[in-house]
């Protein structure tokens, strides 16, 4: 029997992202924030973290020190603004000298019947939610591509392929299914560059927005826990781990793909 060709010490060396620059939109909180930390504690050297928030930035910022001993670059913007998003990308680079790892988590939700929906409601839910990542992977995309290598990640949810209930969110479901669609074909037209674009779809996760949402509907954590496998929400360390994979050199032959992370949600 031929003698299988393994290197050992590098798949040690997998998941290690010593020496990376990575930029998360959304890493003011939550699961933005969490992926955020989890780059750092694998050894990513540098992190940037966007939020059109100051006073979010800050309180990530002393999280950061708390945790790591390190202060990460702070860039206020509002993702759904081109010339915010090319001015803090510029901003990055600059300080930075490269962006290896893209994360785009910043995002919102929000109920409203389709029905009584205003242009308005619509317009900023696709702004923000869908927009923003494409013109955050277009601004870092052609930094990548002149260095012909990337990983960019995208955090859609598992609303982009199931409807949930009860509650009526039309607008973000197709906000977070365009997001997954997106990240197929960037990962398709990008390839060539060796860049490889994925997505994380999370489940219902613990996040501060959320927290604060069942703390005054108590009656909707009852059924959206009977209706996941794994009888718990998610806590935002729960998202983490595909992050480093889809961020490490473990995924180098991984594109276009969508990990959904959800404790068994969408496979009733």
């Amino acid at each position: 029997m031929a003698a299988v060709n393994i290197d050992i010490t590098s798949i040690r060396k997998l998941f290690d992202l010593s020496g990376k620059k990575a930029v998360v939109t959304g890493g003011g909180g939550g699961i933005g924030l969490a992926i955020a930390l989890g780059f750092k504690e694998y050894g990513v050297s540098e992190v940037a973290l966007i939020e059109p928030f100051e006073e979010k930035l800050k309180e990530a910022s002393d999280v950061f020190e708390e945790k790591c001993g390190y202060e990460p670059l702070t860039v206020v913007a509002d993702v759904s603004k081109r010339d915010q998003v090319e001015r803090a990308v510029e901003r990055i680079i600059r300080e930075f000298g490269s962006i290896d790892i893209l994360v785009n988590s910043h995002g919102i939700f929000q109920w409203m019947e389709a029905e009584k929906m205003s242009e308005e409601d619509w317009d900023r839910m696709i702004n923000i939610n869908f927009k923003g990542v494409f013109l955050m992977c277009q601004a870092v995309g052609r930094h990548m591509i002149s260095r012909r290598r990337g990983k960019i990640i995208n955090i859609a949810s598992m609303s982009g392929v199931i409807v949930n209930k009860p509650q009526p969110q039309s607008h973000y479901n197709s906000s977070k299914a365009g997001v997954i669609m997106l990240t197929k074909s960037l990962a398709a037209e990008w390839s060539k560059y060796n860049i490889n674009v994925n997505c994380i779809s999370p489940g219902y996760t613990m996040t501060p927005p959320v927290e604060k949402f069942l703390s005054e509907h108590r009656e909707y954590e009852k059924l959206w826990i009977e209706l996941i496998p794994l009888r718990r929400f998610a806590k935002p360390i729960d998202i983490v781990g595909a992050a480093v994979f889809l961020a490490s050199n473990a995924s180098d032959y991984v594109t276009g793909q969508n990990i959904v992370v959800d404790g068994g949600y969408t496979i009733w």
